[in-house]
C-alpha cells in the first residue's frame, strides 16, 4: 500500500494523509534502485522535462502564423488605400471579417476538440488558417478586395479551434507540474508575434514590396501547420514518455471491445456536454460579465487596427512613424501578461481581478482622451499609445480569470466560450461602424483635407463615449458581484489562470461519478470542506442550478424570476450576434467593390 493523499479542496492545497501500519511502512521505507535523488531518477526527471519542453515548443508555434496575420493589415492602412483604392468601409471589413466567424466559433471549439482530440483538431485549424492567408495573398496580388475579404472570413474560421487545442496540450502535459508558467508563455508567444506583425508589416512592404508582408504570414502560417503535422506524428509518444493522458479518440479504440475482442467496457474520456438552457439560470452577475465583454470588444479591439491610419492624419506623421508608434499598442502583454497572472496568484484578493479590470478600462480611457484632445495642444500621441497599450495589456487576462468567480466549475468552459463570443460581436459592431464614420466616399471630391481629421476626431469621440460607459458597467458588475457575495457564502473559486484546468477535471471526476456523490462533491468543494463517503444529499443538491439562491440571489417576489432574466440577456446576446452578422453582409453587399469599380471611382 502506497501513502494515499487525499486532497481536501481544490482550493487550498492541503491533503488528508492515510498513514500506513508498520509492516507498510517498513515496506515504504525500503531502498529501491528509483528512489528520488539516485542518479536514475534524475536522469529520468530531466529527460521527462525535456519532452515536456517539445511539447511546449510545439504548442506555442501552433498559433505564431495566425498571430502574425491578424495585424499585418493595420500598418498598411493607407498603403492599401493609395494603391487598391480601398474605402474605410472596405478595411473595416477586412478586419471585422477576421473576426465576424469567432462570434460562434467558440462556443463549439471545445467540441471539435473533445470530438476529434487536439492533434485531429489542431491540424484541421491550422491548415484553415493557412488556406485563408493564401487566399488573402492571392487577392493582394489581383488587388481584388472581395478575395481578400473572403481569405480573411476563412482565415478567422480557424482562430477559436485553434486556441482552445493549443491550451488544451498545454493542460494535457504540465497539469501535474503547474500550469502557471507554460499558459504564460503560450500567451506571450502569441502576442509577441502580433506585436512584431504590426511592427514590421510596413518596413517589409518598404524594403521588399508591397506583397512582402502577406508573404511572410503565408510562410509563417505553413511553418506552423508544418510543425503541427510533427507534432501529430509524436503526440502519441510524448503522451506515453510524460504520462499524459492519450488522445480522446485514441483511448477508445484501444478499450472498445470491438477492436480488443474482451467484454470489458468501454472507456468514454469524452466531457459531458453542458445543458445551455441551464446557463440561463447563473445569476445577473454572469449577465452583466457578459455585456462587459461585449463593451470590451467594442472598446479595445478596433482601435489597434485603425491607429497607424489615425495616427498619421491627426499628428501629421509619415505613414512608416504612425505604424512604427501604433505597433507599441501591442507591445504591453507581453510584459504585463505573466507579471499581472503572478500577482494575481500571490495575493488572491477577493476583488483583487475586479480592482486590475477596472484600472485597465480607466488607462483606456485617458487614452482616449488624451487622443479626443487638440492635437496643438498635445502635440504627441506617445502618451496615449503607453496609457493603451498598458490597459488593454493584461484586460483579456482579466477576463478569463474571472470567470471561477461567477459561476460552477461545471459552466466555467461554456461561460469563456460565451465571453469570446460577445467580445468578438461587439468587435465586427463597432470595427465596422466605425467605417461608416471615417469612410471618405461619403465626402464630397471638393471638402477640404481638415474634414478628414473631424471625422477621426468624431470617432474618437464615439470610442470615449463608450470606453466611458464600459468603465460604469465594471462598476455595476463589481456591485452585482459585492451584492451577490453579501446575501450568502458563495463560493470563492480559483482566481489564478493555472488553477482553471484544476476546477475543470475535478468538474470532469464529478460528473463521471455516478453514485449520487457527484453533486455533493462539487458543495463541498465550493465549501472547502472535506469528503465524506456517509454524507446525505439534500433535494437542493440534486438540482443546483433550479435554485435560485445558489447563485446568491434570492428570486425577488413579484419580479422576473433568475431562469426567466436569463432567458431575456441570452436571446439579447442571439440578438447582437444575427445584428453583427447582419450588418456586416449587408454592408459587404453593398460597399464592397470590383477592382473596375474602384478605378472608375479613383478617376
Amino acid at each position: 500500500m502506497m501513502l494515499e493523499a487525499v486532497p481536501r479542496s481544490q482550493l487550498d492545497n492541503t491533503y488528508e494523509v492515510e498513514v500506513p501500519d508498520q509492516e507498510e511502512a517498513a515496506a515504504l521505507l525500503a531502498p529501491a534502485d528509483s528512489a528520488e535523488g539516485s542518479p536514475q531518477h534524475q536522469h529520468s526527471a530531466l529527460r521527462i522535462l525535456g519532452i515536456r519542453a517539445i511539447a511546449l515548443l510545439c504548442a506555442c508555434s501552433l498559433s505564431i502564423g495566425s498571430h502574425y496575420g491578424s495585424y499585418i493589415l493595420a500598418p498598411l492602412k493607407s498603403r492599401l488605400e493609395r494603391e487598391l483604392g480601398t474605402s474605410d468601409v472596405e478595411f473595416s471589413l477586412l478586419v471585422s471579417a477576421f473576426s465576424l466567424n469567432s462570434t460562434w466559433t467558440p462556443l463549439l471549439g471545445g467540441v471539435l476538440t473533445s470530438r476529434l482530440g487536439t492533434t485531429v483538431s489542431s491540424v484541421l485549424a491550422t491548415g484553415v488558417i493557412l488556406i485563408g492567408l493564401s487566399i488573402l495573398l492571392v487577392g493582394d496580388l489581383m488587388e481584388d478586395v472581395k478575395l481578400m475579404t473572403v481569405g480573411m472570413f476563412v482565415f478567422g474560421l480557424g482562430i477559436s479551434p485553434l486556441s482552445v487545442a493549443q491550451e488544451t496540450i498545454i493542460v494535457k502535459f504540465f497539469r501535474s507540474q503547474g500550469l502557471g508558467v507554460p499558459m504564460a508563455l503560450g500567451l506571450v508567444v502569441g502576442k509577441a508575434s502580433a506585436y512584431i506583425s504590426a511592427h514590421t508589416s510596413y518596413p517589409l512592404s518598404e524594403r521588399f514590396g508591397t506583397r512582402a508582408p502577406f508573404y511572410v504570414a503565408v510562410a509563417l502560417a505553413a511553418m506552423s501547420f508544418g510543425l503541427n503535422l510533427l507534432y501529430a506524428s509524436i503526440a502519441r509518444w510524448l503522451a506515453s514518455e510524460t504520462g499524459a493522458e492519450l488522445e480522446t479518440p485514441v483511448i477508445r479504440t484501444v478499450t472498445d471491445p470491438r477492436f480488443s475482442g474482451s467484454p470489458q467496457n468501454v472507456v468514454d474520456m469524452q466531457a459531458k456536454g453542458v445543458n445551455l438552457y441551464h446557463v440561463v439560470g447563473l445569476g445577473d452577475a454572469f449577465w452583466a460579465y457578459i455585456g462587459a465583454n461585449f463593451l470590451c470588444g467594442a472598446v479595445w479591439n478596433p482601435f489597434p487596427h485603425l491607429a497607424s491610419n489615425i495616427l498619421e492624419h491627426r499628428f501629421n506623421l509619415t505613414e512608416q512613424e504612425a505604424s512604427y508608434q501604433a505597433s507599441f499598442l501591442l507591445a504591453g502583454s507581453i510584459v504585463l501578461y505573466p507579471l499581472v497572472g503572478f500577482v494575481i496568484d500571490k495575493l488572491r484578493r477577493p476583488y483583487l481581478v475586479l480592482l486590475l479590470l477596472c484600472s485597465s478600462s480607466l488607462l483606456t480611457l485617458i487614452a482616449y482622451v488624451w487622443l479626443v484632445l487638440p492635437p496643438d495642444t498635445t502635440g504627441t500621441a506617445w502618451p496615449a499609445t503607453a496609457c493603451f497599450a498598458t490597459g488593454i495589456g493584461y484586460s483579456s487576462l482579466l477576463l478569463v480569470v474571472l470567470v471561477p468567480q461567477l459561476v460552477p466549475t461545471k459552466y466555467i468552459s461554456t461561460a469563456l466560450g460565451a465571453h469570446k463570443s460577445l467580445e468578438q460581436t461587439g468587435t465586427v459592431i463597432s470595427q465596422t461602424l466605425a467605417g461608416f464614420i471615417l469612410d471618405k466616399d461619403v465626402i464630397k471630391p471638393d471638402t477640404p483635407p481638415g474634414l478628414r481629421d473631424g471625422r477621426s476626431q468624431l470617432l474618437l469621440n464615439a470610442f470615449l463615449g463608450v470606453n466611458a460607459f464600459q468603465l460604469g458597467w465594471i462598476l455595476l458588475l463589481w456591485h452585482l458581484i459585492r451584492q451577490r457575495d453579501g446575501r450568502t457564502r458563495w463560493w470563492q473559486g480559483p482566481q489564478s489562470l493555472h488553477s482553471i484546468p484544476d476546477a475543470l477535471h475535478a468538474t470532469k471526476m464529478i460528473e463521471d461519478d455516478d453514485d449520487g456523490e457527484g453533486p455533493l462533491l462539487l458543495e463541498q468543494l465550493q465549501s472547502g470542506s472535506s469528503v465524506s463517503n456517509n454524507a446525505t444529499l439534500s433535494p437542493s443538491d440534486t438540482e443546483p442550478l433550479h435554485n435560485p439562491n445558489n447563485f446568491g440571489i434570492p428570486l425577488p417576489v413579484g419580479k422576473l424570476s433568475i431562469r426567466k432574466k436569463g432567458i431575456f440577456f441570452g436571446g439579447l446576446c442571439i440578438i447582437l450576434v444575427v445584428i453583427a452578422w447582419a450588418l456586416f453582409l449587408i454592408t459587404a453587399w453593398l460597399r464592397l467593390r470590383s477592382k473596375s469599380e474602384r478605378v472608375i471611382v479613383g478617376n
